[in-house]
């Protein structure tokens, strides 16, 4: 086995290489970590979001109701007014 120059700058040419791929895979594996933070603080967020909304929906007059006290009260003014009184 010849251990020629050439052979020493493959060699050296590989090590290089390694080392940018373990650097670029580290630094998409830091990416990865943050994304998946970020994903789970956003379904966090939905969560409350959803919460929030839903007592929100809860705690309404539903509008159908409203309508419906408001003629109701409009007709027994009316009747009221025709009547006399």
């Amino acid at each position: 086995m010849t251990t020629g120059p050439d052979h020493l700058v493959v060699v050296e040419e590989f090590a290089e290489l390694r080392r940018s791929i373990d650097v670029g895979l580290a630094r998409i594996d830091g990416q990865l970590a943050l994304l998946a933070q970020r994903n789970e603080q956003i379904d966090r967020d939905l969560s409350d979001l959803a919460a929030r909304v839903g007592s929100l929906e809860h705690g309404r007059w539903p509008l159908p109701a409203v309508a419906a006290l408001t003629a109701l009260g409009a007709l027994a003014v009316a009747l009221w007014e025709a009547v006399g009184g």
